[in-house]
């Protein structure tokens, strides 16, 4: 396999990783309001993210780098095109840091409830613009003959782009009640059972929508993986209801799992509908911004490959190590006793 096709599907892969690894931040984030009674139990809600958000984000700085090595011309017209969103994904997310880090700081209870307002935010913006960038590059944006991006963030705010930032949003606040429930136990658990069950019938819809309107594209397209745009496309769909019917019988591990598989199929869907293209012109496809225009050198493309080769295996170990050490469920009755400690 040519190595600009390769590394499309290696891009791929770590926005993949990013976006089930953070997407279940995201989620922990938004579910606060619902799932934090008091005090104690929305310090049991942070803490089942605290150790391992900032390792989960370091996803989407590998996926940045990989995108600008690999194919600069696609960067370019992406930075350039997507600023204004990807600036606000941006500030989001170090709001979020910042509340995660400066929370614990004070024991006003004004100075806690604003932190933790800035932590839903700072997770409800990400989850959907991701989605909304990531459905425009798969529908196609104005491209003009110079690759630059002509169009302005009203052109970015359609209907499908809308449409698929509803459904990251819902898809990752799922997943991240689902992460709660796994992870802490008593009261906070059983109303994440009671929230993942709600929030179920929103997601499936907006789910459902977005797997067929994706599949429309492709099919007007004629791309050529459409086989496996409506594979990836039914397995999003199995493991969906899959996840819902293990939250249902309180099996946390399989509901988070399923979860995540959901994620997973649900990005290749959008990814294999985008190929061989990355990133489409709607103003003529002539001017679209393809694998092949948009990769860099063989020479580069080689060195990369060593490099993933030998790195990844690394990432990927340590990442793990740290998931085992912190596997541990968050109890309430642990938060009490570091409350007790303290004072």
């Amino acid at each position: 396999m040519d190595l600009a096709y390769l590394w499309f599907f290696v891009v791929g892969v770590l926005f993949v990783g990013y976006f089930v690894l953070d997407g279940f931040d995201f989620g922990v984030g938004m579910s606060l309001p619902f799932l934090g009674k008091d005090d104690v139990s929305r310090r049991q809600v942070i803490n089942t993210i605290g150790p391992i958000w900032d390792l989960n984000e370091t996803w989407v700085i590998v996926a940045g780098a990989c995108l600008f090595a690999a194919f600069p011309e696609w960067y370019a017209t992406l930075f350039s095109g997507f600023y204004l969103p990807l600036l606000l994904i941006l500030l989001a997310l170090i709001l979020r840091g910042v509340s995660f880090e400066y929370r614990h700081q004070r024991e006003g209870l004004a100075w806690k409830r604003g932190f933790d307002r800035m932590i839903v935010i700072g997770s409800a913006v990400p989850a959907f613009l991701w989605g909304v960038a990531v459905g425009n590059i798969v529908q196609g944006v104005p491209i003009d003959a110079d690759k630059e991006f002509t169009g302005s963030l009203l052109t970015l705010l359609n209907p499908y782009g809308l449409w698929v930032g509803a459904t990251t949003l819902l898809l990752f606040f799922l997943h991240g009640v689902y992460f709660v429930a796994l992870k802490t136990d008593g009261q906070v658990q059983a109303d994440a059972h009671l929230l993942a069950k709600r929030t179920s019938i929103p997601a499936v819809l907006f789910a459902a929508g977005t797997v067929v309107w994706t599949a429309a594209i492709a099919i007007g397209r004629d791309a050529p993986l459409l086989w496996a745009v409506f594979v990836c496309g039914a397995v999003a769909a199995g493991t969906l209801l899959a996840s819902i019917v293990a939250n249902l019988r309180r099996s946390d591990g399989w509901a988070f799992t399923f979860g995540a598989g959901t994620i997973v199929f649900a990005v290749l869907t959008l990814w294999l509908a985008l190929f061989p293209y990355v990133m489409p012109s709607s103003t003529d496809p002539a001017f679209s911004l393809t694998i092949e225009n948009a990769s860099s050198t063989d020479y580069t493309l080689t060195i990369m490959s060593w490099a993933a080769l030998i790195f990844l295996p690394l990432v990927l170990a340590y990442q793990a190590w740290t998931y085992w050490i912190f596997r541990k469920r968050v109890t309430r009755a642990h938060i009490e006793k570091a409350s007790s400690a303290v004072h």
